[in-house]
């Protein structure tokens, strides 16, 4: 159960290329539910699904932006939730998503797939951290945009500017939604978490932390494993078009996401502690899921590594 924390080399997408590229030996892969034919036909449905979806719900978004209150909120997960339906998955949520009215919250989340943004952005009430690329993608880029999300380039000479852009929509009601570890993984471990990331929760009146494990832990309504597992995962030089299409034509798609308790970035003495304790939250609740064991939300380690042992039962 317990993650090393030492910093694996970049993750390449060859290294599950049967997965990536076809199946076990390169090959297109044959549905596990029935002729190739219907799971194409299957892939088509939902992406003209999700597609018209999309184009609906861009004015409508784009209206809302024009009004305060909490309505544009309200629709991005809305329709960050109906694209994770058109698509197939189910969503599983153990756990509450803190909302405070006298602090905003950063929700920090592992990330191994694109497919975290619509998971997570259905069921948490918060605003994406991005890189600055996804901004220039077509369609894409307009509908990040659209669900204000933060854009970051995540180069050294930028990070003050950044750090105050986060802050200033902190302080203007809204909360994040972070991927610290800076880039998405196979799904097979938690990357350790850039301490960087963490400098928007330093300050006189830092937010509250959440931390958040996600994983996709079904797939045809069995327990995903070590061969399926790159299914949903995308990371290193995978295609997003092939990706998006393989996945489309799965059945049975379930990501469970595990919120875990609070933490408050003030008890802590370092950025790195604070990165380090929330980390192992998280790394060790995305562990018990995809373990298939049962899962509870975890206390928050402390500085010197230790968590209280747990008192109330697992959640099924």
């Amino acid at each position: 159960m317990q993650e090393t924390t030492h910093h694996p080399r970049r993750l390449k997408a060859r290294r599950h290329m049967g997965l990536a590229e076809g199946w076990l030996d390169g090959s297109a892969p044959p549905p596990a539910d029935g002729p190739r034919l219907f799971a194409s036909f299957r892939a088509l449905r939902r992406s003209v699904a999700i597609l018209a979806w999309t184009l609906v719900s861009i004015p409508i978004q784009a209206a809302l932006l024009l009004f305060p209150g909490a309505a544009k909120v309200g629709f991005a997960r809305l329709y960050w939730a109906g694209v994770a339906r058109l698509l197939g998955m189910r969503v599983r949520v153990i756990g509450v998503p803190i909302v405070s009215r006298d602090r905003p919250v950063v929700y920090v989340s592992n990330h191994s797939s694109w497919l975290d943004v619509p998971v997570l952005g259905g069921r948490l009430p918060g605003c994406f951290v991005s890189k600055d690329e996804v901004g220039r993608w077509p369609v894409v880029g307009t509908v990040a945009r659209l669900g204000r999300t933060v854009f970051v380039s995540r180069q050294r000479a930028a990070t003050g500017r950044e750090r105050n852009d986060m802050r200033s929509r902190l302080a203007a009601g809204d909360n994040l939604i972070l991927f610290p570890e800076g880039t998405s993984s196979d799904g097979a471990r938690v990357l350790p978490f850039r301490s960087s990331f963490f400098a928007v929760a330093v300050g006189e009146h830092p937010p509250l932390l959440q931390p958040v494990s996600v994983v996709y832990d079904r797939l045809g309504g069995l327990p995903t494993g070590r061969l399926t597992r790159p299914i949903f995962a995308w990371y290193g030089d995978m295609a997003f078009g092939p990706h998006f299409w393989r996945l489309a034509q799965a059945t049975g798609g379930r990501a469970t996401i595990l919120l875990h308790p609070p933490v408050d970035p003030a008890h802590f003495a370092s950025r790195k502690a604070l990165s380090a304790a929330v980390w192992r939250s998280v790394a060790e609740g995305a562990a018990t899921l995809r373990q298939n064991r049962p899962a509870r939300p975890l206390p928050a380690f402390d500085e010197a590594g230790a968590i209280p042992p747990p008192t109330e039962p697992a959640y099924a």
